[in-house]
Order: structure tokens, then sequence, then C-alpha cells
């Protein structure tokens, strides 16, 4: 199928390339695509622009049918765009993008507001709308556009007020899920220098997934935005525009789709690291299933009391995911807790633009504000009933009986009746503590939550010059400052919450305190940034000369230099705290925030400095040749940046060292292109090839609920293509195509899906008290029998649990046994009782047994995440006069993804299969194009094409999220514009 689409792609583009010979009428004309565009910060055709930028206008943007930034991927060459676990966007071009996950870290594509740097922006979260054109950057932008863009540059220039007269425009549509959608605007001069403009939309529609538990449709949307512009032309020479934008969401809008997941029965994974499915985690893996197990609280020294607990780890006794239902249709699911999404941003830009002469001075910047907040079911599941749960039921007879701890876990606000509730995140960390509920039901429950508030203002200058001499130059300067506060994500759940409850009682009872009426906060997970600080400026130029009339070579270097703050912390059951505690933040003063350093910090604060020295060379050629009527052909090598960060804080005595900062990235590219439009206009055909040398980029993996940052190298290389061909005046082809091949240099890191990573003399462990894994294997492989290793580890098991940890088992999906036990105790115990050298991981700081330890896997000549080999776009249009002046217009669009890879390992869970999209419309557009009625279909076959992957930790069961297009929809629309 994939080839007969690549054959049919090749035979449309060289059929139109080979021009018939009525093409010919289209030579000599205006040509109706040309775009102006800033991508070197001053006006010039795209056609003469040395770089590989891809620009939109609004008519194009509607014309493909692009309504919102997920969509545009699909018309870009070598660029994908996915929303991603923790509410932001991975835009990643030409194999770069931004897999970073730290509040610290930066994108690797720059956003941009009318020429303002946006940091931090929830920009991707609005629909596009009277836009004036859409820039596309490919490459690292090392002098202009230079911090962070190691991948590109996306550039929205929103249109501004028409000084020539009155102008309005409207449009309304109506489609399945019940969809309304309406955009106006109204231009408006108030003389003959100065103007205002008004503009605005609003979406409102169902959802695109029905939840099966409750019928309900989730996945909607309810959206506006407000944009106001004004801009005064005194003289020629002087200009001043003003731009404030607002956009507000409050949907049921879900941040991930669907949970895959290959069932391992032995919950020391949780899911099976050799394939996928619409299944559902072994409970028993995830840091409920381990806490609130019968074996962890009698290791535990809990004795009779273990009674109590939710359940046990052994899958004997089921576990709470074992009746789950997960459907295979990714827009169907089963959940207990719907999602909820809230957006708002508002941004107010300026520009100044003054001619001195042969001189333009530029002062652009402004301010930005954005909050949002999410939340989702986080195993997008249901677990089992659990009124006959036997711990439960043993409670309550305890509590009848007189137990004074059943009675205080009974009334701790935990249960309502028999049901069992969970906490609502509150950044107070309270919880069921302060009587804050989520809800409360007959299962157990879990969700997550996702939100933070983001400010900042930027100011930049700009001096260019116009000589009429062979050369000029541009000089100019930014600062920036940017603050995020209350960055928060946190894990909910009601087994959590229970847990709480019970150490709370427990410890009270244990200290002789008078009430027992208690419970351990924070009672859910909270990752908590209370606050990050970046300040940052850029002081840059460029030079150009024309070395003869068709040659110029540019020039240009940039310094960056950014300084970076954060605070952050990450406590769990930590302190004790009475029932009605209304702020559990308070009690936590004396919580360590950051055990690595001496004494005792509330939280971790770490800050640094990081700066670079980028830049580019560019030669372009602009030859005269008899058969075309541009071209360009450059060449050029630019050095990007992209500034490191912090690693979050982490308990030296659970982990190995590990770097306190994540280093900067830097890419080294080099490219060739050429810009040509033939047939007076006909046939526009550009084309780019680009090497790049990537060092120290910036890869996270997620160990024990914490993120850790690494740096490796890649080297990256590929090529692209992108035509508009016009036959004749009334048909129209656009077409790209770009091929991708990403390798990474050389990196070993632990695969937390396999952490043995294959090996068959090792043992896989599931720590009873973090369920995070560690590993058991010799220091050579090989040298220690594995039959060894498990009397060595199932002994230990033996004495340490009186009998109640059962010995390993293999793993499904693994070379490798498995069994649950105490990664810090084991540790010590091999240390102790085997030779040194002996097996991996026995020695280092506090001689411990790290938690996140495993095998390394050398992912050397890996496809870097999120970079499909192979993408092509193509549509045509035909615009049939019906007479009297009126026109329809059929479109198709075709859009193919090629198949990518969701993580660096590239195993068969992170494989995102190739997809199609079609798109097909039909227009009926009156003369003058006063009025027009358009009906559509995107995605005409329904495709569920997926554009990202994230894999979870070992304690939450190392499930696959993965986050997809939208499915088909369909309507009609009419509108006017005069």
């Amino acid at each position: 199928m994939l080839m007969k689409k690549k054959a049919l792609l090749v035979s449309v583009c060289s059929a139109a390339i080979a021009l018939p010979a009525h093409a010919q009428e289209a030579a000599d004309r205006p040509d109706p695509t040309e775009i102006i565009v800033t991508a070197q910060r001053t006006s010039q055709r795209l056609q003469d622009v040395p770089v590989a930028v891809s620009a939109f206008s609004n008519e194009l943007l509607e014309k493909q049918q692009i309504k919102n930034p997920l969509e545009l991927q699909l018309a870009l060459p070598n660029t994908t765009i996915t929303y991603g676990n923790f509410s932001a966007t991975n835009i990643t071009i030409r194999g770069i993008g931004s897999p970073v996950v730290a509040a610290s870290g930066d994108a690797g594509v720059g956003i941009h507001f009318n020429d303002m740097p946006l940091v931090a922006s929830r920009i991707f979260d609005s629909e596009f709308y009277d836009i004036e054109r859409l820039e596309v950057l490919r490459g690292p932008q090392g002098t202009l556009f230079g911090r962070n863009a190691t991948a590109g540059v996306f550039n929205i220039i929103t249109a501004k007020p028409d000084l020539s007269g009155f102008k309005a425009s409207g449009e309304a549509s109506y489609g399945n899920y019940d969809a309304v959608q309406a955009k106006g605007m109204v231009n408006l001069p108030l003389s003959d220098i100065a103007g205002v403009r008004f503009s605005g939309m609003y979406l409102k529609r169902d959802g695109y997934t029905t939840n099966i538990n409750t019928g309900n449709k989730i996945d909607g949307r309810d959206y506006y935005s407000l944009r106001g512009s004004f801009k005064i032309e005194p003289s020629d020479s002087t200009r001043f525009t003003l731009s404030a934008q607002y956009f507000k969401e409050d949907s049921n809008r879900s941040r991930g789709q669907k949970q895959l997941c290959a069932t391992d029965p032995t919950a020391i994974l949780g899911c099976r690291p050799d394939s996928e499915a619409f299944g559902a985690i072994n409970g028993d893996a995830t840091a409920v299933g381990t806490l609130a197990s019968r074996e962890f609280l009698t290791i535990a020294g809990f004795g009779p009391l273990a009674a109590f607990a939710l359940g046990s780890v052994y899958a004997d006794d089921g576990n709470a995911y074992d009746t789950s239902i997960n459907p295979s249709d990714v827009r169907k699911v089963a959940i207990d807790y719907e999602p909820t999404w809230k957006s708002e941003q508002i941004t107010i830009q300026a520009e100044l633009q003054q001619k001195f002469g042969n001189l333009t001075a530029t002062i652009n910047g402004g301010y930005s504000r954005s909050d949002y907040s999410s939340t989702l079911d986080y195993n997008l599941t249901t677990t089992r009933s659990i009124l006959d749960n036997p711990g439960l039921v043993a409670l309550r007879a305890a509590g009848a009986g007189g137990n004074p701890i059943a009675n205080a876990i009974l009334n701790s606000g935990v249960f309502r009746g028999n049901q069992i509730c969970s906490s609502r995140f509150d950044p107070l960390d309270a919880g069921y503590l302060a009587g804050r509920i989520s809800q409360c039901s007959n299962n157990t429950n879990e969700n997550d939550y996702s939100g933070g508030h983001n400010e900042q203002w930027s100011i930049e200058g700009r001096i260019a010059s116009d000589f009429d001499g062979p050369f000029n130059f541009l000089l100019g300067g930014l600062y920036l400052k940017a603050t995020g506060r209350d960055i928060d994500y946190a894990v909910m759940a009601s087994g959590f919450d229970y847990m709480s409850a019970f150490l709370g009682a427990v410890t009270a009872y244990g200290a002789g305190l008078p009430s027992l009426n208690y419970g351990m906060g924070p009672p859910f997970f909270h990752s908590d940034t209370s606050r990050s600080e970046l300040k940052t400026y850029g002081i840059f130029g460029e030079a150009y000369v024309k070395l003869a009339d068709n040659l110029k070579l540019t020039g240009g270097l940039r310094y960056s230099n950014d300084k970076k703050f954060i605070r952050a912390r990450q406590p769990f059951l930590n302190v004790l705290t009475p029932f009605g505690t209304s702020d559990v933040t308070a009690l936590l003063r004396n919580f360590d925030g950051d055990s690595s350093k001496p004494g005792q910090q509330t939280f971790a604060e770490q800050q640094g400095t990081f700066d670079a020295l980028t830049g580019r060379v560019v030669l372009d050629w602009k030859p005269e040749l008899s058969f075309t009527r541009d071209t360009l052909v450059y060449a050029s090598y630019t050095r990007g940046n992209k500034p490191g960060g912090f690693n979050p804080p982490y308990d030296p005595n659970l982990f190995p060292p590990i770097p306190l900062t994540f280093k900067g990235e830097t890419v080294d590219a080099f490219e060739i292109g050429t810009k040509n439009t033939f047939l007076g206009g006909g046939l526009q055909l550009n084309a780019t090839a680009f090497y790049y040398k990537y060092k120290d980029f910036q890869v996270s993996r997620i160990i024990n609920r914490t993120a850790f940052n690494d740096n490796t190298n890649a080297k990256i290389y590929g090529v692209e293509l992108e035509t508009i061909i016009r036959p004749s005046r009334a048909f129209t082809i656009n077409a790209s195509l770009s091929y991708l091949k990403t390798k990474i240099s050389d990196f070993s890191t632990v695969d937390t899906r396999d952490p043995a990573n294959g090996r068959s003399d090792a043992v896989i462990i599931k720590d009873l008290q973090s369920a995070a894994n560690c590993v058991v294997a010799p220091t050579v492989k090989g040298s220690v029998p594995i039959e060894s290793t498990l009397a060595l580890v199932n002994g230990f098991n033996a004495a340490a649990g009186g009998g109640l940890i059962r010995p390993a088992v293999q793993v499904p999906g693994t070379n490798s046994y498995g069994a649950f036990s105490l990664c810090g105790a084991l540790g010590s115990f091999i240390r102790d009782n085997t030779p040194a050298g002996t097996y991996l991981f026995d020695a280092g700081a506090g001689g411990g047994f790290f938690l996140p330890g495993g095998v390394e896997r050398n992912i050397r000549g890996n496809e870097l995440a999120n970079s499909p080999n192979w993408k092509f776009s193509v549509g045509a249009q035909y615009d049939a006069e019906l007479g009297g002046g009126w026109v329809i217009s059929p479109r198709l669009d075709l859009h193919f993804t090629g198949n990518s890879w969701g993580s660096n390992f590239n195993t068969i869970r992170d494989k995102i299969p190739s997809y199609e999209i079609v798109n097909a419309q039909f227009t009926l557009t009156s003369p003058e194009d006063r009025f027009f009625a358009r009906a559509f279909v995107s995605n005409v076959f329904d495709t569920q094409a997926i554009t990202g992957k994230y894999i979870t930790d070992p304690s939450s069961g190392l499930f696959t999220n993965i986050y997809t297009l939208d499915p088909r929809t369909y309507g009609i629309s009419a509108g006017f514009k005069f």
C-alpha cells in the first residue's frame, strides 16, 4: 500500500513537472502564491531567502484545512508535532525537538508571535484565524532567532489594520460531533494614518471519545479567542503597531488518548516489554499495589495490621485491574475519572519601526501570561470493586470490634460509607485531609494533575541598513525575563489516601498521641516546582556583502546568556498531619527537600548560567538562466545552541551519582539549497539537503517518578522538496517530499522496560516499598550461574520476608527471572555476603543497591524519536468558472507520514506506524469573492493516526500513553468578505 502511494506521488509530481503545452498560459503572470516573509528579520520574497522556510497565508491554511498547529505538521517537510504527558507540545524538526523533561529545560523550536519570542507559551493550544502568514524556519537559527532554536522557528504573524478602507469578513460552520465554529474580522481605518482591526473566533464541539462506563462524550472543546490591533503610520518612515490576543479554553479535552499494555502476569514490570496490546497494567506492579500490599505491611513490621492491606502482590488473588476493559477502538475508553482541560493566555506585543535615511531601527517586545491545568484518569481504565475486598472487610470488622486504628482509618474521610474516595489536587497538599475529595466510588480510582502559571517580558532592538553599495548589516539585542510559578505534576490515588490514613494512625499510635486522627501528608505524589526564573539576553549581528551583482555572502554571530533558577521538591507521605488540616505545606517546613545537601532545606534550589556563541555563514547566488524566471542557489553553515538546565532533586541514598545539571545542546548544520521559479510562474520548485553534527542532545528517562536528563551525540542528514505547479490558471498542485536519517552516535543507558537488557543470568527486582526496579546481575556476563543468583535472591527473601516473599519466577517477554524484594536491603546483603565485584551495583555512594539500577544498553545507531524517514504531502485544486463570476473549487489533499519511533530505544513498543490523512472540500465562491459556501471532510478515511508515545516509569507499571490526530470530521460552512 505504501509503495503504491509513493509511486502515485512520484507519477503525479512527474506528470505535473513535465507540464503540458497549455501550461504556457500560466507564463508571465503574477504569482498568486507569492508570500513576503521576515525569516531574516527584514521583508523579502520567500523565493529570495537563502533559508529553508515554509510559509502559509491565511488563504493557504484554509485551503488545506489546517485549523491549528497540530494539523500544520501534515503539510511540513521533516516536521512532527505531538502532545506529551505533561501538557506540553513536543515539536520536532529534522529530528530535533524537546524531549527534555524539566521545568528548567527549553524547547528546540523557537515560538514567535509577530517576531516576539514566547517561552512556556500555550500558543499551540490555540486555533488559527485572521493570520497574515505563518512562517516555519527549518534548521538551527544561530543568529537572528538564536536562543533555543536548534531545530527551527515557528513565527505567527497576525493580520494588522489595513488603512486603505473598511473591511469585514465572517464565517460560520457546523459539523459532526455537533461542532459549531464562528470567526470574524472588522478592519476600521480611523484616519489616513491610523486604523484598528478586531477579530475573534469561537469553537464548541462534543467529544471525539466515548466513555463506555458513563455513556458520556469526552475529549470535547469549548474555546474562544479575541484579538485587537492598532496601527499608525504618520509618515512613510514611521510605523507603530500594537497587538493584543486573548484566548481561553474550558474543555473536557483529554491529554492522553489511549493506554497500551500487554499485561505482565508476574507484576515485576506491569506491562511486557516485547509487545503492545489493549490490555491493562498489572496493578501489583504499581506504587499503590506494593505500598498497600500484605507483603510490604508485614515486612515493614505492622504485624496483624497487615490484614488491612488492600491486596497481595501475587496474582493468584487477582489485582486491581484484572477486570478492566480497554477497548481496541482508540475513540472508546472505560474510565471512572473524566478529563478536564483549562488553558488561558494573554499576549500583548508592540513594534515601532523608524527609518533614518538608509537605516531602519526596529523595537519589538511585549508581555505574555498563561495559565493551564489538566486532569486525566491516570490509568485510563477502571479497577475492580472494593466492596468485598478482604482487607477492607477485615478493617470494618475490626472497627466494629473497637480497634482504635481501624476506627481512625474508617473515620479519616477516605471513606463515604463503603465507598472509597480519592483526593482532589490542591497546591496546599492537603487533599482528603482537608475534605478536598475528587470522587468516591465502589472501586479505587487514580487521576493526575498537570498545571502551572507562566509570564514573561521581552524587548528586542534592531537596526538594519539599506545602502546602495555592496555592504549592508543588521545589529540587534534581545532581553527576556520569564517566570514560572506553581508548575505542578501530581498523581492522586485512593490507594495513596488509604495508606496515608493507615500510616498516620499507626504513627500516632506508636507515638502515644491521645488521638489517632492523623494521616501522612501530602497524601498524593507531588512534583512541586514552586518557582522557576529565566533571564536571558542576546547580542547579534549580520553583515551582507555583495561579491557580485548576483552573488552575496552573509556572516553572522550571536552571543546568548541564560541565567536560570529553580526551586522544587517532591513530597509524598512525609509529615504526620491532623485530620482537618487545610495547609500541609506549613508542616513541610521541616521536610528536607534536598537530601543531597547537608542540613535541612524545604526546597531544593539550583541556579546557574549557560552561555554560547553561535552564528552562520551563507553564500547565495542568483544565476541568470534562460529557462527560469528566478533561481537562487545557496550553501550555509550554521551553529545553533540550546542551553542546559537542572535535574530534579533526588536522594543520593536511593539513586546513583547523577549530575545536578545537564549540558546545553550544540548543532553544527551544513546545508545546500536551491529555489526556482520556472515557466513564468507556472512551476515553483525548492530543494534542500542538509547534514547535522548534533552534540550533547538532551534526552530524558523517567525512573521512580523522577525525570533525569542526559546528554549524548547524534548525526542527522536529509533532503526536502517543495513545489507548486500551475498547469493552467484554474489548476494548482502543491507537493512536498522529505527524507530524514537520524543516528545516535554512542550512548548507554537503562531501558526501564527491560532493565536486565535481555540477560538470562539476571534477576529483576520489584522493590516492595517504592515499586521501582533494580537488577541482580553478575559484573561479568555469565561469570555466575543463574542458579547461584537465584539462590542468593531467594535466600535473602526467605529470611527477610519470613517466607512471605515467594521465589523468583521467569518474567514474560524477557530472558530474565524476577522477584519482589527490598532493593536497598538486598543490595547491602549482596555487598556483605559476596566477593567484591561479583555483582553489578554492589558499590557506590552508601555502598547500596540502587533503585534505578539496571544493565545498560548501548543504543548506538538507533534513530531519534519522532523522526519519520519519509513524509510527503500533495494537494490539488481546480477552480471551475460557472458563469457570472461564480466559481466552484473542488480540492483534495493527501498527507503521508512514515514510520517513526516513540523513544530512542527503537523497540517494538516504540514503533509509531505510518499513516495517511486525506482531506477533501468543495467551495462555491460568488463574484469578487464576496460570499462563499463550503462542504468539507477532514481525515476522510478516519485514520487513527498516532503522533507520539510516552512510556511511564516502573512504579506506574510501564504502560504506554499514545497521542493521536483528530478522527474524521465533516460539515458545511458559509461566509462573507467585503
